[in-house]
Parts: structure tokens; C-alpha cells; sequence
């Protein structure tokens, strides 16, 4: 019996008892579909962050200080003259100074941004943003602490019927006037970008009654983000002297590092799920040595007629195949759209694009192992018929 001869006798032998090969397949197919909608899912939220860092600008860096309220300090002076200084690395800096839990009132009603931070004039051109009606911040209201702001467009939209240009508003018991109107970067939905507030990075400090902690600064260019990143650390060192105080990290850093969080998550992640691919192998196992008790018979016959033991082994191997390749494909297909399903949920949660299609290499490797798995714990059941006396097989009852 050659190999497709063998091939159609295994999809017989399916079709004939469907149910328990479907119970048999089904621990394959679980871990199959699993393997597929992580790595989707995983692939979905590298790519993702890296649309989220590559907004943030390739040349930014971010310095964060951790030397609040100690003799030791650095002013926002001190990180405009270091771009001063360095004016072939540096173009720009900007504060970031976050108020949490900040009230905020139009003329009606009482909400909680997303986000109220406090930045400088040159926020908006470090992190590429657009201003889609009125203007962004100017030096003057930085310098002057004037009470002006501007909203992101979900605001714009859900608070003022869009026309919040113009409008005022309350933020801690200060009356601030909307100047600006960002556009929209994630569909204008709550929790997103486009559900916030930005003011002056001084009035945001008496805001929030803290130092400034955050620094955002704009390189030049991202090939020479690295010599930019020592320079900053030679002065931050200088003030210091203790490398404790401080964290200098670039955009390409930060995405490398979320990067590393999320493949240590997946392989552990994909390991978990193979333990039902293991289950499932030890299912297909434990059929076919069930196949081989009641085919003893049939085996009996084969050899009297002249087949040999590598004809019986390879019969039952690829029946085991077979089995698990039917339970991988039918696990790709219920894989692939769960991993759909899951994507358009994280999505509509998020409030943002979000694509969970598993790649051609993952769909290939998750096939591949489901006929290995198939193939090697169904090699015992295969190996005890190839070893069965054919006088002992005849006689089985």
C-alpha cells in the first residue's frame, strides 16, 4: 500500500466515526487556534506600539528625573540652555508635566479628560502634532502662565458640539479660554489622544503643586540619537553626580524594550497553549492504539499476504498524520477567526485601528506542528502493529 493509498484509507476511517475524531482532533484543533490568536494578536500589538512610537517622532528622547524635592535638582532653564548649547544634536525641548484626576466644567457639565498635561510652545512640533482649528501654544502664555488651553477633538466634539474655539472652561477652579482645537488622531473616541487637554507647562506645575519630572527633547537627527542621548547625560551626570537621578531613554529604546515585554509574554503565552497541543497528542495516541486493537485482524491479514513491517507502521503513522493535520487545519480556521473577532473587540475598545492577522509563517509553523505532534505520538501505536505476529492477529477474536 503506497502513501496516497494509505492517506485516502485515514480519511475513510475519519469519515466512518466522526464524532471520535472529532473528539480526538479536538485537543489539536483548541491548541492550534490558540497558538494562531496569540501570535495575532501579538503581531497586531508590535505593530501597534510601532505606529504609536513612530508618532511620537524617531528623534525624540525622554528624560525623566527622579530627584524631586532633593538638594539636587534641575530647572527647566537648565534643559532649555542645554539645547542652546547644542544646537547640531538638539532643536528642541518641551516639559510634560501631567495633572491627574484634574476636574474640568464647560458651561453644563463637570468631566475627566483623558489626559491634562502641561507642555511648552514646541510640544506640538516634537511630537508632529497638527492643530486643526486656532493655534497652539505660544511662548508668551508659557512665560506669562496665561490661562489658555487647547482640546483634542473628541472634546471639541462631545462637549461643545464642535465649536469649543473660542469657549471657556474650568480646570481646578481657573477659568481657561480654548485657543486651539487639535485634529483628530484616533476617531474622536473617549480614553484616546483625541480626549485631551493641553495647557501651559507653568500653570500646569501650580496645577498639580509638583516638580517638573518629564523632560521631552527633539534631536536633530536619529543617527545621532546616541552621541545626542551623551550629551544630555554628561550634564544631567555633571548636576547630579549620581546616575540614580535620572533615566535618559530614545524612542527606538523605548519601542525595543516594549518590543522584548511582548515576545517574553508570547513565548510564555504560546507555551501555555501548547500544552494543549501535547493533550491533544496524547489523544490522537491513545485512539489509535484503540485503532490497532480492534484492526488486529486486519493486520493479521496484511502480513499473511506479504506486507511488511515498515508497510504497517507507515499506515498508522499516516493515519495519525492525517488525523491532526485535519484537526491543525480545522484549528487555523477557527484560529484565524476568533483572532478577527478578538481584534475587532480590542479595536472598538481602544478606539483605534487594531489588525490581528496572523501571518503566513505563523499559519505555516502552527500546520507543521500539529502533523509533527501527530506523527510522534502516533509512531508507538504504529510501532506495536508493525510488531504484531500474524499468526497471533489472525487469531484475535
Amino acid at each position: 500500500m503506497d502513501i496516497r493509498q494509505s492517506f485516502i484509507l485515514a480519511l475513510k476511517s475519519l469519515a466512518t466515526s466522526k464524532m471520535r475524531a472529532f473528539l480526538t482532533m479536538l485537543g489539536i484543533i483548541i491548541g492550534v487556534g490558540a497558538v494562531i490568536i496569540i501570535i495575532s494578536l501579538g503581531d497586531g500589538m508590535q505593530k501597534l506600539m510601532s505606529d504609536q512610537f513612530e508618532s511620537l517622532g524617531a528623534n525624540l528622547i525622554q528624560v525623566n528625573i527622579f530627584s524631586s524635592g532633593s538638594s539636587r535638582h534641575v530647572d527647566d532653564s537648565d534643559m532649555y540652555e542645554l539645547v542652546q548649547d547644542n544646537p547640531k544634536f538638539l532643536k528642541a525641548v518641551s516639559p510634560y508635566v501631567m495633572v491627574p484626576g484634574a476636574s474640568v466644567r464647560n458651561s453644563v457639565e463637570t468631566f475627566t479628560p483623558n489626559s491634562l498635561t502641561g507642555v511648552s510652545e514646541d510640544y506640538a512640533s516634537i511630537r508632529g502634532m497638527t492643530v486643526d482649528e486656532g493655534r497652539f501654544l505660544q511662548y508668551v502664555d508659557v512665560a506669562r502662565m496665561q490661562n489658555v488651553c487647547i482640546v483634542g477633538s473628541y472634546i471639541n466634539e462631545e462637549y461643545f458640539s464642535g465649536n469649543a474655539l473660542g469657549q471657556q472652561i474650568g480646570i481646578s477652579g481657573y477659568t481657561y479660554t480654548i485657543v486651539g482645537v487639535l485634529a483628530e488622531s484616533a476617531e474622536s473616541r473617549k480614553g484616546t489622544d483625541d480626549d485631551t487637554i493641553i495647557i501651559p507647562y507653568t500653570n500646569a506645575t501650580r496645577l498639580s503643586g509638583s516638580y517638573i519630572t518629564i523632560y521631552l527633547f527633539s534631536g536633530t537627527s536619529k543617527d545621532t540619537a546616541t552621541s545626542t542621548r551623551a550629551i544630555i547625560e554628561k550634564r544631567l551626570q555633571r548636576i547630579f553626580q549620581d546616575e540614580d537621578m535620572y533615566m535618559v531613554i530614545t524612542s527606538a529604546e523605548m519601542l525595543d524594550m516594549m518590543n522584548s515585554m511582548m515576545n517574553t509574554m508570547m513565548v510564555v503565552l504560546v507555551a501555555i497553549a501548547a500544552i494543549s497541543l501535547l493533550v491533544g497528542g496524547i489523544g490522537i495516541m491513545n485512539i489509535m492504539l484503540v485503532s490497532v486493537t480492534e484492526r488486529t485482524s486486519e493486520i493479521g491479514i496484511r502480513k499473511s499476504l506479504g506486507a511488511k513491517r515498515r508497510d504497517i507502521r507507515s499506515q498508522f503513522i499516516i493515519e495519525a498524520g492525517t488525523t491532526s493535520a485535519v484537526g491543525g487545519v480545522i484549528g487555523i480556521i477557527f484560529g484565524i477567526a476568533m483572532a478577527n473577532v478578538a481584534g475587532m473587540l480590542i479595536a472598538s475598545l481602544m478606539g483605534q485601528d487594531f489588525s490581528a492577522i496572523p501571518s503566513v509563517t505563523a499559519i505555516g509553523i502552527a500546520f507543521g506542528v500539529s502533523v509533527a505532534v501527530g506523527i510522534i505520538f502516533g509512531y508507538l501505536p504504529a510501532n506495536k502493529a508493525a510488531k504484531l505476529n500474524p499468526i497471533d492477529a489472525l487469531r484475535h477474536d
